[in-house]
């Protein structure tokens, strides 16, 4: 078993590769089997020398998985939400995103999946689209916006994605 001062050093270590979050380090330490006051003062250590900052963690991540992971808003939140985060924290993440570049991966992303998406109607074609932007963490207007364009200005009822 590592002593406290070890385990600090290897955190800091742990901290210098990646931005991580005071939950991602949390959970490191806890396999070392210290104690909840020595992982309290190794963590207040690390927030102190700022080798952990949530607010460039939310950035980082925010930024990440819209770019390599073409997740959504509700998607990324629903993860740092996971990751103990509060809201405060990520939204100002959230409103650096470009909102171009961000219209963009969605709009990407169902031009791609409308080349394999195959439907009875245009309807159907169009609720399959809706649900796999959906299930990436795209906002509902967004969505139903972006489809509209790709798949024409058909008259569909917004009602039935709500």
């Amino acid at each position: 078993m590592k002593t406290e001062t070890e385990l600090l050093a290897v955190m800091a270590g742990y901290c210098s590769q990646a931005e991580r979050c005071i939950d991602d380090v949390r959970k490191k330490i806890k396999t070392a089997g210290l104690t909840e006051e020595a992982e309290n003062r190794i963590i207040d250590r690390l927030l102190r020398e700022k080798f952990i900052d949530e607010r460039r963690f939310c950035r980082s991540f925010v930024n990440d998985k819209l770019k390599f992971n073409h997740w959504g808003r509700i998607k990324t939140g629903y993860e740092l939400k996971k990751k103990h985060i509060k809201p405060e924290t990520y939204s100002e993440a959230f409103d650096a995103i470009d909102e171009n570049e961000y219209l963009s991966v969605l709009t990407g992303l169902l031009k791609s999946k409308k080349r394999s998406v195959k439907g009875r109607s245009a309807q159907e074609v169009f609720q399959k689209l809706y649900r796999f932007a959906s299930s990436r963490g795209f906002e509902h207007p967004l969505i139903i916006k972006i489809l509209k364009d790709l798949l024409g200005n058909m008259d569909y009822d917004d009602t039935t994605f709500e």
